[in-house]
């Protein structure tokens, strides 16, 4: 397979784009670290439930008008009548995947939570392979280990500075750890599955609407005593509102890469999360930052771009499962020539964005690397041919 620089930065703008994406989404989850830790010094107890409540609420007030607005409530209905059981497990593995998390940070070691965290990368790609019919390339493992073995770097670094801790319970620790990831590499798939089938704003608003029920009964169940004996003092009022803001950020913007990528992309791409948080503690802790860990934030973009420049074959199809197996008003179609996605009914608002970040391989999916000219030319007029017959948006 002869793979020319043409074909491998034939669309820089697009990795440009989600490797931006991806490292906001990073710095979000160092932003919400940083916050929780500071909570930590101004309460007695922490509240996982309580924080997370916060951020479900506000994604259910603010995009479920908008849902409601842009595919009316008919659309709306006729979706979640069919495939509620799917927005349920995607809310449940969520909201339990956070608070496994946090939980496991009181009870196990820094070294086991970091090396556990990374637990959720191997899960997503098997999940990918039978629920999205990924089939990846030898390159885009090669892309993966190298970003482990950045974060590798990072583990090593944090360890040589002393930074670790001893653990409480380290076997009930590293359990809810290793629960807690299952459950983000769950979440993960069954989002980016979810996003590829709906627009991005109605799997949120729904996302919200089943997280606040279920995480509020599991908070009134959980820490409803703790809440009654909190000082609500100006700085917890504080940190607690900017959990909730950052937190909103990464929940609004994930399911674009999801679409634009992959979850795989997107677990990749928050390995560097540990990275930025040091560059906070530089400044907040006066913290040294050395060259080895420089040299993981190197290894682990290098790792994206090997990922991304070898793209995996574009499935004709996804895994035909319950709730997904028949086309509903608002629904996209994979379209196997183009690998692009095609709203199927006039009134989705969100064709433009379904055609313009589709798969993870977009445009690249048009173009076989072992192809001749003149098949990529005809890739090309097939792309073309087939934008004319869509509906207007």
């Amino acid at each position: 397979m002869v793979v020319t620089f043409a074909h491998i930065f034939a669309n820089w703008r697009h990795f440009a784009m989600i490797l931006g994406i991806g490292q906001i989404l990073s710095l979000c989850i160092t932003g919400t670290s940083v916050i929780s830790n500071k909570l930590a010094l101004h309460q007695k107890e922490t509240v996982p439930n309580f924080q997370s409540f916060l951020v479900y609420a506000l994604l259910l007030v603010v995009y479920m008008p908008l849902t409601l607005a842009r595919l009316g409530p008919r659309m709306v209905w006729e979706n979640i009548k069919r495939r509620f059981y799917w927005y349920v497990l995607l809310a449940a593995v969520d909201v339990e995947g956070n608070y496994f998390v946090i939980k496991a940070y009181s009870y196990t070691s820094l070294l086991s939570c970091m090396l556990l965290d990374t637990w959720t990368l191997p899960c997503v790609m098997v999940l990918t392979y039978f629920l999205m019919k990924v089939r990846y390339r030898w390159a885009q493992i090669l892309g993966v280990l190298m970003c482990l073995g950045g974060m590798g770097l990072l583990i090593k670094g944090d360890m040589d500075a002393g930074k670790n801790y001893k653990a409480t319970d380290a076997v009930k620790g590293d359990m809810f750890m290793l629960i807690g990831a299952t459950c983000y590499a769950l979440s993960n798939t069954i989002e980016e599955f979810i996003v590829r089938h709906r627009p991005q704003y109605e799997t949120v608003a729904w996302l919200g609407f089943f997280g606040t029920i279920i995480n509020g009964v599991q908070m009134g169940i959980i820490e409803h005593e703790t809440l009654r004996q909190m000082e609500w003092t100006k700085e917890v009022v504080g940190y607690t509102i900017g959990f909730g803001l950052v937190m909103f950020v990464l929940y609004s913007l994930a399911p674009f890469l999801f679409r634009m990528s992959s979850a795989t992309f997107y677990n990749l791409s928050i390995l560097t999360s540990d990275f930025y948080g040091l560059i906070f503690a530089k400044y907040m802790f006066h913290d040294r930052i050395t060259a080895i860990y420089a040299g993981s934030f190197v290894m682990i973009v290098s790792g994206l771009l090997v990922y991304y420049v070898f793209p995996y074959k574009t499935p004709e199809h996804m895994a035909r499962i319950p709730g997904f197996r028949t086309q509903i008003p608002g629904d996209f179609e994979l379209n196997p020539g183009t690998g692009r996605m095609v709203a199927q009914n006039n009134s989705s608002d969100d064709e433009f964005s379904a055609n313009s970040a589709s798969l993870p391989v977009s445009k690249r999916s048009s173009v076989d690397y072992g192809s001749t000219k003149n098949q990529q030319n005809q890739t090309i007029t097939t792309t073309i041919d087939d934008t004319s017959t869509r509906a207007p948006v």
